[in-house]
């Protein structure tokens, strides 16, 4: 009878603590601070704010605490303090703050690194990590300005290597690193992180951040990984031709992004048929520099790694959706591969993939075609003309016609010369 209650007493204390905080992660962004808490499966939580002094409480039913919180670093986080305590089968968790905000919070479901997790953002900037800044262009020169976007970080470590445990976020920013460098060493060049540090950026806000600085370029970095470990190599993607229609549709029917500026144009007094117009035009001419940008690329970094593929692939990234800033994805190489995991990780070859982006970065933009936007009109695209070049390459690439070419820029024939700057008419 005594070993039955004894059970029985169990039975109860396991059903009591249904679930398990098994650990709480905190990432400091530049506008937020992300706290994580790791679960043993889904629960049922409410959340709350307290005043003075400045509390975010979250009591999470059924659960046992099992995070070490000795082992967790919040300086710079916002947040001064975090406390627990435990209430028949609930758990309350304490995080005194600087100051008063208004937490967002949300679930997860497991994946491939974590369990269940509940994400609770506190939206403040502390003073030593500050917002974005805007690019400070030199005057009177045209300063090229390059995005990189160092993919993942915070909570999301992208891929990990099997044997180093290498995770992708962190290759990526190092890398990030390094190619800012070798582009802020020229004078006519600039290069702006999307992400400093080890924290997480929303992708449409990666993508809208590249859009406030005047970014000419946006260059997205990741490390791929598959389940077979021989793939190995990098590949560059643009945006897919369904992924830059269904931006299309979404750009027309906000209202916001109706109000935005495109290419120094706004949307929002436009008839609903100027502006498909306008859009149609700019997200053309992106998708046409994209492509070029990413043949520099592939260009020069098939010297300094093997490639996975050896022409430009094409997916519906959500980083490389925006209209008037041509954009890219490197895949730097498979981290899922042993020889590739221990090659990511070396100095001197991060340094090598860098020199080879910039390389290209640099061909693009010297050869890079111009959009000529004037108030009142409709943009004008321009190409510079390379070697190898004919009107009707050009045309094709363009969607016009040599026709339309040469009455455009008025030319009787179909010689053109190298470094002559063509107008492509709209269509």
């Amino acid at each position: 009878m005594r070993n039955g209650l004894i059970f029985l007493l169990c039975l109860v204390q396991s059903l009591a603590f249904a679930n398990e905080i098994k650990n709480i992660r905190v990432w400091a962004a530049p506008d937020n601070t992300r706290i994580v808490l790791d679960l043993a499966d889904e629960t049922d939580y409410k959340l709350f704010t307290l005043d003075e002094p400045h509390r975010v409480v979250v009591d999470v039913e059924q659960a046992k605490f099992s995070a070490h919180l000795d082992e967790l670093t919040i300086i710079d986080t916002g947040i001064k303090r975090i406390r627990y305590g435990q209430h028949k089968d609930s758990t309350r968790i304490v995080f005194d703050i600087d100051k008063e905000t208004q937490p967002s919070n949300f679930v997860l479901p497991p994946n491939d690194t974590y369990g269940h997790r509940l994400v609770i953002d506190l939206a403040f900037t502390r003073k030593s990590i500050t917002s974005l800044p805007r690019v400070s262009l030199t005057p009177h020169t045209n300063q090229f300005v390059v995005a990189i976007d160092p993919g993942h970080g915070g909570e999301d470590p992208g891929a990990i290597g099997s044997v180093y445990s290498l995770q992708e976020k962190e290759v990526v920013l190092a890398v990030a690193k390094r190619l800012k460098q070798l582009i802020d060493s020229q004078s006519n060049m600039k290069a702006i992180l999307i992400r400093t540090g080890d924290y997480y950026v929303g992708l449409r806000k990666r993508m809208s951040a590249a859009r406030e600085q005047n970014a000419d370029i946006f260059i997205s970095l990741h490390a791929d990984s598959f389940h077979d470990e021989r793939a190995n190599g990098a590949s560059v993607y643009v945006l897919s031709d369904r992924g830059a229609s269904s931006e299309a549709a979404r750009w027309l029917a906000e209202s916001e992004n109706r109000a935005d500026l495109m290419g120094g144009v706004t949307l929002e007094d436009k008839g609903d048929m100027l502006a498909s117009v306008l859009l149609d035009l700019s997200q053309t001419a992106t998708t046409h520099a994209s492509f070029d940008l990413a043949e520099s690329l592939l260009d020069k970094l098939k010297n300094a790694t093997k490639l996975h593929q050896e022409n430009v692939q094409r997916a519906g990234f959500m980083v490389l959706k925006s209209p008037d800033v041509p954009s890219v994805l490197v895949e730097l190489g498979f981290i899922s591969n042993k020889r590739g995991e221990q090659k990511l990780r070396q100095s001197k070859y991060q340094q090598q993939l860098a020199k080879a982006i910039f390389e290209g970065v640099q061909h693009y933009a010297k050869n890079k075609p111009k959009v000529i936007w004037e108030p009142g009109s409709i943009a004008r695209l321009q190409h510079r003309v390379v070697a190898g070049d004919t009107l009707s390459e050009i045309a094709s690439r363009y969607h016009t016609s040599v026709e339309n070419l040469q009455a455009a820029n008025q030319v009787a024939g179909h010689e053109i010369k190298v470094g002559d700057t063509l107008v492509i008419p709209a269509i």
